[in-house]
């Protein structure tokens, strides 16, 4: 039996099959998302989604889907199924849907009588192209298919309207037809594998709506172009190759194109093989250099997230290669900003004062994985480096105290992961001495010590970073240790922030942490009591004022949730490695009960993955981005810890 597989009564449920979505991504940037009935509910879906370059580099949808009808005896019988104006929905295809199966590739079955057609499709590494396999298994009479493209070519973000500046020209090619609506755009290029004929038919499809956007209080209807459509006859037995991209390809190539990328899957046969498939999506590589996005549908390539994801996307599922690839770029951005302050074009927020924290904490998974002398060998000069930068005072915006705590400005702008704004301004304006902050600069700084130990070169620069350890490590219990048992979340000068958060459990979870055991399990008891779900930590406890566990609403709702109370998965890795140490091999069978909430996710929105947040109340509903790499990462990565324990 599939791991992924969803039967009829389940897709023709729309109530049920419309809350559920299908992610594939090409390691470039491009995308195909929508629903598993294939029907958009948000105007990020698309079935080609793609960057431009030329343009401005983000997300275009290009084909935003294609209506496939079976005709037997002169009766056309439509596939596709979209919402319109009135919550309609129109051709209700799902209907003839018997099975939708995702273990390999996403695989749905029809049946139209006695006609079975299955429909499977595959996205091609490091091109703008699908492919769409249609494989008729059973028919008693002659059988005809129609394809008709519902075109966008709009940003991803954006809706279209019916207008009169579209461009309906089009250029035959081989076994295909290439459209281009607008200037600036590059020209869509749909063929087959068989010579197809093209009935042109132009026509706007109006009022066409995506129910997600409408929840989310933002514009959710527009009207897409259909210029005509396909066909092409089909016999039992056969196969038929659609492909979708900007260059026009030879369609003799199409089934070994598709055969190869079929035979690089990764099969969803398992929790842990749907987030390695997942956890390799978010690569993002070009000629030069390799990198982490982080989340999709509308994520960007952010250095915080970056390092922390790095590990559990790579490491965690043997993938040295890539994280050494990966590194190798993002330190090489911050390496830039460290020695001339510029802001890399790609890597954003690489300037953000927590960030070269991560980046060493990063490094030190590295040694975890391979061992303390090839992390030396290959990071110790960049851990060095980092530190010693720090310390001098190079970062504008993170500074060593007198008492060996570094501290941070956030008042007008967000510093930490916490970064919800409202006009501009932090919602949540952590500042001063950030527990999490200095949690990883005291890991950082016993981390260097350690690794350096016995390397002539760095014995002066390792007692500084001893000395300023032990300051650190006196200062941060007088700090942060309060009479409740747990860690203020922010000092600023007299004001200490009593609210409950979840960034105390990064400072417990590092291997190296400034509080001893006893106080190590008082915290802990603290976080597990208040915050620990079955979808992450808690942003806020229950019991903090302003606590909002709904992620709903408008978007100034959403804005002020976003922090208050919804759950976030990564932080799963940071509570488990706490709880390890705090209570050795008996707490293993705990975290991986722990981890059962997280199984149940992959059949769940977007299947085979992980959302970006979580309810902080029951039923601890997805929201949010709808695969995110921090936390399929840091799943990974506490999958990948306990099966090392119990080995």
């Amino acid at each position: 039996m599939s791991y992924l597989k969803f039967d009829k009564n389940l897709m023709i449920n729309l109530e049920q099959s419309l809350q559920k979505e299908l992610l594939r991504t090409n390691q470039a940037g491009a995308y195909h998302c929508s629903t598993i009935v294939g029907c958009n509910t948000r105007k990020h879906h698309g079935l080609l989604v793609i960057p431009i370059p030329e343009m401005n580099n983000k997300n275009y949808v290009m084909l935003s889907s294609l209506d496939e009808t079976v005709i037997q005896h002169g009766a056309p019988f439509n596939l596709g199924l979209h919402r319109y104006s009135g919550g309609v929905y129109s051709p209700n295809g799902h209907k003839y849907i018997r099975e939708f199966d995702c273990e390999g590739v996403p695989r749905t079955t029809y049946r139209v009588g006695g006609v079975i057609l299955t429909k499977e499709m595959v996205f091609i590494s490091q091109e703008n192209r699908i492919l769409i396999r249609y494989t008729l298994v059973d028919a008693h009479s002659a059988t005809t298919l129609q394809f008709r493209p519902f075109l966008a070519f709009r940003e991803a973000n954006e809706l279209v309207v019916q207008n009169n500046h579209l461009n309906q020209d089009f250029v035959e090619v081989n076994n295909g037809v290439g459209f281009c609506l607008y200037p600036g755009f590059p020209t869509l290029y749909m063929q087959f594998n068989r010579k197809p004929t093209w009935v042109s038919n132009p026509n706007w499809y109006n009022g066409i709506e995506y129910v997600k956007d409408l929840h989310r209080g933002i514009p959710y209807t527009e009207d897409l172009w259909v210029p005509g459509y396909f066909e092409i006859p089909i016999k039992k037995g056969e196969s038929i190759i659609f492909s979708a991209g900007i260059s026009e390809a030879s369609p003799r190539s199409f089934s070994k194109m598709y055969e190869v990328e079929l035979a690089s899957r990764t099969r969803r046969t398992s929790f842990f093989n749907c987030l390695k498939n997942s956890a390799k999506q978010f690569y993002i590589k070009d000629k030069e250099s390799e990198y982490i996005i982080s989340g999709y549908p509308w994520g960007q390539i952010r250095a915080r997230d970056t390092f922390i994801a790095l590990p559990g996307t790579t490491l965690a599922i043997n993938h040295t290669d890539d994280f050494h690839e990966i590194m190798s770029t993002a330190l090489k951005a911050l390496d830039n900003y460290m020695e001339n302050e510029v802001m890399d074009e790609h890597i954003h927020a690489i300037d953000q004062p927590d960030v070269p924290l991560w980046a060493v904490w990063a490094m030190q998974q590295y040694g975890r994985n391979l061992g303390f002398d090839k992390a030396r060998e290959k990071y110790l000069p960049e851990i060095a480096k980092i530190l010693n930068w720090i310390i001098a005072g190079g970062h504008p915006n993170l500074q060593v105290e007198t008492s060996g705590l570094v501290g941070t400005s956030g008042t007008n702008s967000p510093v930490s992961w916490m970064n919800a704004t409202s006009n501009g301004w932090p919602l949540i304006p952590r500042t001063g001495l950030l527990v999490e902050f200095n949690g990883l600069w005291y890991n950082a700084l016993m981390y260097a010590y350690n690794l350096s130990e016995g390397v002539a070169e760095y014995a002066e620069q390792r007692e500084t970073w001893h000395t300023i350890a032990e300051q650190a490590k006196a200062s941060f219990v007088e700090t942060f240790l309060n009479d409740h048992g747990y860690l203020y979340d922010y000092v600023n000068g007299t004001y200490a922030d009593l609210q409950v958060r979840p960034n105390m459990a990064i400072a417990v979870g590092m291997d190296y942490s400034p509080l001893d055991r006893r106080q190590r399990k008082s915290v802990l008891d603290v976080v597990t009591r208040e915050l620990l779900t079955p979808k992450g930590l808690r942003t806020l406890s229950p019991k903090s004022y302003g606590y909002r566990p709904f992620y709903q609403g408008s978007p100034e709702d959403r804005d002020q949730a976003y922090h208050n109370g919804p759950a976030r998965p990564w932080l799963i890795g940071m509570y488990a490695d706490a709880y390890i140490k705090v209570f050795g091999m008996s707490g293993v069978s705990y975290i991986d009960r722990m981890l059962i909430g997280f199984e149940d996710e992959m059949s769940q929105n977007c299947i085979g993955t992980v959302s970006q947040m979580y309810d902080g109340n029951p039923p601890f509903s997805g929201h949010g981005a709808i695969s995110q790499a921090t936390n399929v990462a840091e799943v990974l990565r506490t999958l990948r810890n306990l099966k090392k324990l119990t080995m």
